[in-house]
């Protein structure tokens, strides 16, 4: 046999094993970034609801997502483990990473059709694009007829 004939079969083989080894690599991650919890870390479960942990055992994770609501989670279901200072930023919304010389963005399209003129300056015509008068000329020339009427007598 030809080594020509080969390399593909080679070249294949060897894709499947980077692809099977990142994966690996990012599953030994995501392990060991769970091992890491301990009481009183914030976390972002894969659902994303951020919560405090309160206990740690071997597969669950005990978390107070409010004071007072403890809910039991499996260790797979935690998605990150967050520092302090994200976590609090993200939770309680402090942070001094908020700028305040920053525009500020509208949320609806009011920007978009803001004038500079007053509002009494505006023309009051309006241009109707509807058929209103052409239809009103008709229902005064001939009724229209319904489904159960016919011309017939």
């Amino acid at each position: 046999m030809n080594i020509v004939t080969l390399l593909p079969f080679i070249v294949l083989i060897g894709a499947m094993f980077l692809m099977t080894r990142s994966a690996k690599k990012k599953q030994q991650q995501a392990a060991n970034m769970r091992d890491q919890m301990q009481p009183g870390t914030g976390i972002r479960t894969i659902g994303g609801m951020y919560a405090t942990v309160k206990e740690v055992n071997t597969d669950t994770v005990l978390l107070e997502a409010a004071p007072g609501v403890h809910l039991v989670f499996a260790k797979n279901a935690i998605g990150a483990v967050l520092d302090d200072d994200e976590y609090n930023r993200i939770v309680h919304g402090t942070g001094d990473d908020l700028k305040v010389d920053t525009p500020v963005v509208p949320d609806d399209a009011s920007s978009l059709t803001e004038t500079d003129e007053p509002a009494d300056a505006s023309d009051d015509s309006r241009i109707d694009l509807g058929k209103k008068d052409e239809a009103a000329e008709a229902d005064d020339a001939e009724p229209k007829k319904t489904d159960g009427e016919s011309d017939t007598k």
